[in-house]
């Protein structure tokens, strides 16, 4: 299974939102810069992030984009569902798709559920906050550079 280069970016754009929140809408501009993504790309990625409810959006001279919630409230799995849909490596193993007329005797199913199951496993406990740490202790940056 891949992430398509909009699910990476999205993750990337909802952790540089989250690292450098200290209360004012962040530009895309800003984002693209420190992300090194083309803004045209970045729109196209917050607009479905948005449309999700993962982000909201600030008009004006001041305008840019905020999380709607904490970064403890979101999943990788939750993001990259936004961006990807489903994360399972095959049509029958999503959880949310009907079983196929093989089902009662496809044993390879049970390997697809596995994988399935075991990627869900991952991106669906770590969380934005825990990612917003990380980024933290490997750059040495303890607090966003507009609250220091």
């Amino acid at each position: 299974m891949k992430i398509s280069t909009k699910g990476r970016y999205a993750l990337r754009l909802m952790l540089d939102l989250a690292v450098h929140d200290a209360g004012s809408a962040i530009p895309l501009k800003e984002v693209a810069a420190r992300q090194d993504i083309s803004v045209k790309y970045l729109e196209q990625i917050v607009t479905q992030l948005s449309r999700g409810g993962l982000v909201r959006s600030a008009r004006g001279a001041v305008g840019g984009y905020f999380l709607t919630r904490k970064p403890e409230e979101y999943t990788v799995g939750e993001i990259l569902r936004q961006m990807e849909g489903s994360l399972a490596p095959v049509h029958c193993a999503d959880p949310n798709s009907a079983p196929c007329d093989r089902a009662g005797q496809c044993v390879t199913m049970e390997v697809w559920q596995k994988i399935e199951q075991a990627v869900a496993g991952v991106v669906d406990h770590i969380t934005l906050d825990y990612l917003v740490r990380r980024y933290r202790e490997k750059t040495g940056e303890l607090v966003p550079p507009s609250q220091k």
